[in-house]
């Protein structure tokens, strides 16, 4: 049984003075950088890089040719990892992902990245739907304050609800530390 590595739309654009900055990017980005150095340390040849690019330039974010777009410095690919390139929140979703996954024999992912309410859901419930068991590394994730009506909802509080959904159901939520620990 092979697990993969996913890491879902860590670029510029979700770092501060980005398009569309997050709720501490840059230590969600150190987290997955330190999952992502376990994976090649351990001769983990399945990492996949995933990049989200706008195929909407009113979505304002992530577009072509944008130094936004680009995969974030603390998680660059190295030369033999797989890029995926997506255009919607789902990382599976009119991409390759499935089929590299299964060509390969993986059966089990890791999900790190960003946003946790958007592409970071989207991705975790289709992997399960798909039939990989599913590891989300909740801290190596973050997500950004909403609102609906009058209401805002903190980040924190955003990232924490998502996350205890996916729990148990569709993923093994654990934290940076805890799946380094039990990987050694």
């Amino acid at each position: 049984m092979s697990t993969a590595l996913i890491l879902v739309d860590i670029q510029n654009d979700y770092f501060p003075n980005g398009k569309m900055e997050l709720s501490n990017p840059v230590k969600a980005a150190a987290n997955a950088a330190k999952v992502l150095e376990w994976f090649r340390q351990n001769n983990k040849d399945y990492i996949f890089h995933v990049q989200h690019i706008a195929s909407d330039p009113g979505l304002g974010f992530f577009l072509p040719d944008t130094e936004g777009v680009k995969l974030n410095e603390a998680v660059l690919p190295l030369e033999h990892e797989s890029i995926i390139k997506k255009h919607f929140p789902n990382s599976f979703l009119k991409t390759e992902l499935e089929s590299e996954l299964k060509e390969t024999g993986v059966t089990k992912v890791v999900v790190v990245g960003m946003m946790t309410h958007m592409c970071i859901d989207a991705t975790v419930r289709a992997a399960v739907d798909l039939g990989f068991e599913t590891t989300l590394i909740e801290d190596a994730c973050t997500t950004r304050e909403l609102s609906y009506q009058d209401k805002v909802i903190p980040a924190e509080q955003v990232h924490y609800a998502f996350v205890s959904a996916l729990n148990g159901m569709y993923a093994n939520v654990v934290s940076t530390e805890d799946f380094l620990k039990t990987q050694s």
